[in-house]
């Protein structure tokens, strides 16, 4: 994990750390919503950091929490860039981006790379992989290949391109607009595992095979004060029950023996 804080979007209060541990999302006796390991209040859900990642777990018998426009039952895993909305407070997870105020100049023609993707995980392009064979251009225009169809934006909105093993985004009009892992940005070089969001809902995740996601590169050496309840216990019943066969078998074996016995005893 690296620099992982919670923004509060609809209220002026300071951006809560995520550490290694469990968050408590509550409704405070004011009304508002409240984020910490002491927060006092009816619980609404718990922001968990562990080993595996980021995760938010509901509360039992909470409506209307939704990530990213999406409701959520039980649980779901985040990834810095995401939206929490949970009882009219919109959280944002962010960590670290490389902003640029000016980005480098076009050495002409940019060679691209067929395994460095765009994936998209919302709006309208959730589940399509977009190859960086060549600079993608996001905007309203009909070439555009990341159209975003959106009367605030322009028609030529930015520019996505490599530079190196990275990918950069670069702002092609004064708008605002573009996000990476929470952040607004005009210009900004893109890592693996970085969040791109363009409007409320467009949204894409870089993927570099070669290299390690940045929620990836380091994990925390204290283990969790409450993993997602549930998820260990399930993931272990399967290899508890391997072990138990040798034993399940012989039982069944000699089950039969002497089932086979009494028959043979029986018919004399």
């Amino acid at each position: 994990m690296e620099n992982l804080r919670l923004h509060f979007a609809n209220r002026p209060l300071p951006e809560r750390p995520l550490h290694t541990g469990v968050h408590r999302v509550v409704r405070e006796a004011a009304g508002t919503v409240g984020v910490g390991d002491q927060a006092q209040g009816a619980l609404l859900a718990r922001i968990c950091v562990d080993r595996r990642g980021l995760w938010l777990q509901v509360a039992n018998g909470m409506r209307g929490v939704h990530v990213n426009g999406r409701p959520i039952q039980r649980m779901a895993l985040l990834r810095a860039g995401d939206a929490i909305h949970v009882d009219g407070a919109e959280l944002r997870v962010r960590s670290a981006c490389h902003d640029m105020q000016t980005p480098p100049p076009r050495d002409g023609v940019v060679e691209g790379d067929p395994r460095i993707v765009l994936r998209g995980v919302g709006g309208l392009h959730h589940g399509r992989s977009f190859p960086l064979t060549r600079p993608l251009l996001v905007g309203r225009a009909r070439e555009a290949a990341l159209r975003i169809d959106d009367p605030a934006f322009a028609e030529r909105h930015a520019q996505i391109e490599l530079q190196g093993d990275n990918v950069l985004l670069r702002a092609l009009d004064g708008s605002e607009g573009s996000w990476v892992n929470g952040n607004p940005v005009r210009n900004a070089l893109l890592g693996a595992g970085d969040q791109l969001v363009f409007g409320p809902q467009h949204r894409y995740v870089v993927e570099i095979p070669w290299v390690t996601a940045k929620n990836a590169e380091s994990e925390p050496e204290d283990e969790p004060a409450q993993p997602p309840s549930g998820d260990n216990q399930l993931a272990q019943k399967p290899a508890m029950s391997f072990r138990h066969w040798p034993w399940l078998l012989l039982a069944a074996a000699l089950l039969a023996s002497a089932l086979s016995a009494l028959l043979m005893f029986g018919s004399i």
